[in-house]
């Protein structure tokens, strides 16, 4: 298994920092770039304890599908989602928000694993490990961006 985490600290309470992590249609705007578009989601238009949602983005010039669902949300300090159903052998991500003096400190913890045994394996370490971790700093950027415009 790959694993990776991020942290970045952000200029607003964990409540603001947790609430816009879990908000659908920011997760769409973090995800612009790959073209993402929900086909399933949440009724009422956030996620909730179970939520399930299918994404469909396209990565490497291939369109890809991934439902994943929501679960162990604490507020405001953590949520946790994970795929049941896509193209990665196993995807786990831990989403946690900590207090801290200039704001919050959000910390990500990706856990994935290819498909393809061995050969998956490789793909991982040699390029899959660090295109997920861009991926997700382009998220946080777009998300601490949309955290300060929210408070301002």
């Amino acid at each position: 298994m790959a694993t990776f985490t991020l942290e970045r600290v952000i200029p607003a309470a964990p409540a603001a920092v947790f609430a816009v992590s879990l908000d659908p249609a920011l997760h769409l705007e973090t995800m612009a770039r790959y073209g993402e578009t929900m086909l399933e989601g949440p009724a009422d238009g956030v996620f909730t304890e179970g939520s399930t949602v299918t994404w469909r983005a396209r990565h490497f010039g291939i369109p890809f599908r991934l439902t994943t669902v929501v679960f162990d949300i604490d507020p405001p300090h953590e949520f946790c989602d994970q795929q049941v159903k896509g193209p990665f052998g196993a995807f786990h991500h831990e989403h946690v928000f900590i207090e801290h003096p200039d704001g919050t400190l959000m910390r990500d913890t990706i856990t994935f694993r290819s498909p393809f045994g061995p050969l998956g394996a490789l793909v991982d370490r040699l390029f899959m490990r660090s295109y997920m971790r861009r991926l997700i700093e382009e998220r946080n950027d777009v998300l601490a961006v949309s955290v300060d415009g929210r408070r301002a």
